[in-house]
């Protein structure tokens, strides 16, 4: 064989080489970002069964307490901003308000001692429980899954393939500011 041959064929086994390479990365890449992706969509899945909740809990409290009409407004009206939230940040601020609402109802609860003994509102609330359980478990297994992504198209080699083809930084699921303190509630 002529050196050139085999100095083409040497180019041609290395062009294939980082090909294939640039190719694994890609669709590691694209999985990584459907992962996050999918994460997402429970965190949605676990917020609008919240939503399908509210309206049998406050309808149960509405029957005990009908003249704490503030609160059940404000329960309401969260619920309906979470409804029509569009952005991970809008989604992330009206659950944020409708956790808050939802609290200060449970507080005026405690004035109704017969709605805390009703089987209905303490199914009602179990299954909120539950539900909150949930929505906190695919909040982290989404920052886990939004951490790795973000990892991996910022190493090298993988950072080249991620500018290369415009895969950009997942947002993380967090907490508005205004959860950080607790909500006061006067009674």
């Amino acid at each position: 064989m002529k050196k050139g041959t085999i100095v083409l064929i040497a180019v041609i086994a290395v062009i294939v080489i980082i090909a294939l390479s640039c190719i694994g990365t890609y669709n590691s890449l694209v999985a990584e970002r459907e992962n996050v992706d999918n994460q997402y969509s429970i965190i949605d899945t676990q917020l609008q069964r919240r939503i399908d909740l509210i309206p049998n809990l406050v309808n149960t409290v509405k029957g005990y307490a009908a003249h704490e009409s503030e609160v059940i407004g404000a329960v309401s009206d969260a619920r309906a901003r979470l409804a029509g939230a569009g952005t991970k940040e809008e989604k992330a601020a009206a659950d944020t308000e409708l956790t808050s609402a939802l609290s200060r109802l449970l507080m005026v609860v405690e004035n109704y001692p017969d709605l805390k003994a009703d089987t209905q509102f303490t199914a009602l609330t179990d299954e909120l429980a539950g539900t909150e359980n949930r929505i906190a478990v695919a909040r982290k297994d989404y920052n886990d899954a939004a951490k790795s992504y973000n990892t991996k198209i910022k190493t090298f080699p993988k950072v080249i393939i991620a500018n290369l083809f415009g895969f950009e930084k997942a947002d993380y699921f967090q907490a508005d500011q205004n959860a950080k303190t607790a909500p006061q509630v006067n009674f």
